[in-house]
């Protein structure tokens, strides 16, 4: 890959914290967008405080996570002057991305309507809570609350346990990702029309993105889903199943798979018992054909399990911890661990342009560290 990436020559200014729009931004900086991060003086980015685990003093791992690669200004936007030349900075920008509390933009003078007047071809993305209209619209919120508001927890787990949130952010780095697909999007549409355009995204709308089949399965059934564990509906054997040392996924939904499955754990009459002969009778009877595989799975390590499958094609992984999945050679082969210029070691871009992964070219910034270069005039 050259050295020019995709977004090089765009400015993109960052307005908000917390994760799903720093995710957004740290998408677009990576594909080498010039992202300018505004934060508040007294403290900046709420992600700032998230500590422990610190990694480097003042620099938790979350905040480093979502905010290497941009620069960071402070506006105290309680200060007239301030706000003005923030707009000013907007007005020769191509981007703004911003998740402040419903109805401050505005309030400041930098909403959408304002800036795209005053720059007709500024990019603008609104990443709210619930959405741009309806009787919450006004309502702020957060990833736990809309994987419950949406739906995702009544998915997740295991019947009859208590409440699960996915474990990692889920509904806010999609909110991330979709804010990035409207931008490139309306981006394309800029190089048609020379005009930008207002984008909309919310977590709320992510999560009921993310719901789509289980939306359409009660549509069908007229029945809620129910927590199904690692378990997916409606295919069978397709989970983790319990080994000497720990999980190893199966993924054999398939007669054909099924029958490989049963030859390799010692037991080729499994596929013609009339309660296992196809995946419909298999998922009637899950509870008893999980329970014979695992009798057998139980009796060895994940690896003794994993290479006879391999060598028979079926699917299977096993469930690994983050230490193991960092360590792994799969994980160190494609390079997606990454270390910046200035000694930052980081999650790269899940993604490669003919070949190459676009870099991290830095660690987060400091707060402000950026404000004279950038609001002099200099950046």
């Amino acid at each position: 890959m050259t050295e020019e990436l995709p977004l090089q020559g765009i400015r993109v200014v960052e307005l908000g914290g917390s994760v799903a729009v720093p995710y957004a931004c740290w998408v677009l900086a990576s594909l080498g967008a010039e992202v300018v991060k505004v934060e508040r003086p007294d403290g900046g980015d709420d992600a700032r405080a998230w500590i422990p685990p610190e990694r480097r003093p003042g620099f938790g791992a979350i905040f480093t996570a979502l905010n290497a690669g941009k620069r960071s200004v402070t506006v105290d936007y309680k200060d007239a002057d301030q706000r003005a030349r923030l707009a000013t900075l907007i007005g020769r920008s191509d981007v703004v991305v911003q998740n402040l509390r419903p109805g401050l933009a505005e309030r400041y003078g930098i909403g959408a309507e304002a800036m795209m007047a005053a720059n007709p071809r500024l990019i603008y993305c609104d990443s709210g809570a619930f959405g741009r209209t309806g009787p919450l619209a006004d309502k702020p919120g957060y990833d736990p609350l809309m994987q419950a508001f949406g739906g995702l927890m009544s998915v997740t787990g295991h019947e009859g346990n208590d409440p699960v949130r996915v474990g990692t952010s889920l509904i806010d780095m999609g909110t991330g990702m979709w804010a990035v697909i409207g931008v490139l999007s309306a981006l394309r549409r800029r190089d048609a029309t020379g005009q930008g355009g207002r984008i909309d995204v919310s977590l709320y709308e992510t999560a009921l993105g993310w719901m789509t089949y289980h939306v359409s399965g009660f549509v069908a059934s007229g029945r809620d889903p129910r927590r199904p564990g690692t378990r997916s509906p409606g295919m069978s054997v397709y989970q983790a199943f319990a080994c000497a040392d720990g999980h190893l996924i199966i993924a054999a939904p398939s007669d054909r798979l099924f029958a490989k499955v049963s030859g390799v754990l010692g037991h080729p009459e499994w596929p013609t018992d009339p309660r296992f002969v196809d995946n419909a009778r298999r998922w009637e009877n899950l509870d008893t054909i999980v329970g014979l595989i695992e009798a057998v799975t139980r009796t060895q390590p994940r690896a003794h399990w994993q290479g006879l499958l391999d060598a028979a094609g079926v699917p299977s992984a096993p469930l690994q911890s983050v230490s193991e999945v960092v360590a792994h050679p799969q994980t160190q082969a494609l390079g997606i661990l990454e270390t910046t210029p200035d000694g930052w070691e980081l999650v790269g871009l899940p993604l490669a342009f003919d070949g190459a992964r676009p870099p991290q070219r830095s660690g987060p910034p400091v707060l402000g560290a950026d404000t004279e270069a950038v609001f002099g005039g200099e950046g």
